[in-house]
């Protein structure tokens, strides 16, 4: 009976100091998370007024975001992005993974300088990729020997955002893709060897396969991030360039309607239609990879 108790005091002491430990994390997501996220829904319905005042309109402002040609321009827009940088992206991540997974000399010091455009500030980047892609004097045009308005031009800058935004997201790609291909035991690559599979056979029958569910992960967050691009459009796109209109995503949006024009409530609109977007087609992809992602070990 003693010992019973004991081991009862115990367990609801380790439970308190459990909680303890968890709590700061908890508040966290429910003051920066949570709450925020049920005051935009509630702000979705409302119409805002001076002073943090507003009142509620009901489906006025879901209305007005469907019925408006912008809001479906930016829809496109933030489609189009998703094209441009998803599927290449993934792509060269896996190539880098792949070569950086290879016995080569050197071969940390390239995973740094990969991986270092993710712990650079992204208005640095941006900028630094604004003057590279300037038309009179930038690096890539002098290259080039041309005169393309990388920036200005309303054809070209969704390619010009692409580019910098898989620069920037491809050593982080990478490095995750390199720690599925670590796990992979070299036991399937000898045992294909001997059998007399080429280099190129034993890459889709046993690295494709064995690597798909980081694969699967990286393919989640590189949509997510492309759904929701913001901040590198708005460094590079000002709002007096003319291709705005054709570089404008969801997000970019948002921050013009509810801090720009002052109406929160249609940007709040926006917010949780991109949302409700990221919620589709993740719930797509679950659905969906039960036919190329391979769990088996």
């Amino acid at each position: 009976m003693g010992k019973s108790l004991k081991k009862s005091r115990h367990g609801r002491s380790e439970a308190k100091w459990g909680y303890i430990m968890v709590a700061p994390t908890i508040i966290g997501l429910l003051v920066l998370n949570i709450y925020p996220f049920i005051d935009t829904i509630k702000l979705s319905f409302s119409k805002t007024r001076p002073f943090g005042l507003y009142e509620m309109r009901g489906l006025e402002n879901y209305l007005q975001m469907f019925t408006s040609g912008e809001f479906w321009r930016a829809n496109l827009n933030t489609l189009y992005f998703c094209l441009l940088t998803v599927p290449l992206g993934i792509f060269l991540a896996l190539l880098v993974a792949v070569m950086l997974n290879t016995k080569i000399k050197g071969r940390t010091a390239f995973r740094a300088i990969f991986f270092l455009p993710m712990v650079v500030a992204p208005a640095a980047v941006a900028m630094v990729w604004k003057w590279m892609f300037n038309t009179e004097y930038g690096i890539i045009n002098t290259m080039l020997s041309s005169k393309i308005n990388w920036i200005t031009n309303p054809n070209v800058i969704m390619i010009t955002c692409a580019i910098v935004a898989i620069w920037s997201a491809i050593g982080y790609d990478a490095v995750l893709l390199l720690s599925g291909l670590q796990n992979i035991s070299k036991s399937y690559y000898e045992a294909a060897s001997l059998d007399g599979a080429t280099k190129m056979q034993q890459f889709f029958h046993i690295t494709l396969p064995m690597v798909s569910p980081t694969l699967f992960v990286v393919l989640i967050m590189r949509l997510m991030s492309s759904i929701k691009v913001y901040d590198l459009i708005y460094m590079l796109v000002e709002e007096s360039n003319p291709a705005l209109t054709k570089a404008q995503s969801l997000m970019y949006l948002f921050y013009r309607e509810s801090f720009v024009s002052g109406n929160r409530g249609l940007g709040s609109s926006v917010v949780i239609w991109t949302v409700a977007l990221i919620g589709v087609v993740t719930a797509v992809q679950f659905w969906g990879q039960k036919k190329w992602v391979n769990y088996e070990v």
